[in-house]
């Protein structure tokens, strides 16, 4: 079922409440959920972008993607929206905390694997829709 944009956000103030308040350390221009439906051109139309983690001259923050989503999850009961929308929090703040420690581990391994993927190999199993 497609939630409504409102209704994800919903969900994402309860997964937000789940974290503890010190990973959000820092993430000065919060997480901001945007009505962007955002594919990967390189890996077809099938591979979208669920959240992205910036750090840049606006500051730090996590953006994540409703479109991409509704794309992914039209078909899906509400848990596994919010079972995403944890997981990929979840992935966006690992994101926050290794680069808050100068850490790169998490970028290198999702660039590795997206490239092995646009390669033709199959999709990692132990990833989710948004890596």
């Amino acid at each position: 079922m497609v939630l409504s944009i409102d209704e994800v956000y919903d969900i994402l103030d309860e997964v937000y409440a789940e974290f503890p308040e010190e990973l959000f350390q820092d993430l000065n221009g919060g997480v901001l959920l945007l009505e962007d439906e955002v594919a990967d051109p390189e890996a077809g139309e099938d591979v979208y972008v669920m959240g992205e983690y910036c750090c840049d001259e606006m500051g730090r923050y996590i953006n994540l993607y409703y479109g991409s989503f509704a794309a992914l999850l039209a078909d899906e009961p509400r848990e596994v929206w919010v079972d995403e929308l944890r997981d990929t929090l979840r992935h966006e703040l690992t994101h926050h905390v290794e680069g808050l420690a100068g850490e790169r581990s998490l970028d290198k391994k999702d660039e590795a694997q997206l490239a092995a993927y646009r390669n033709g190999e199959d999709w990692p199993e132990d990833l989710h829709f948004e890596e």
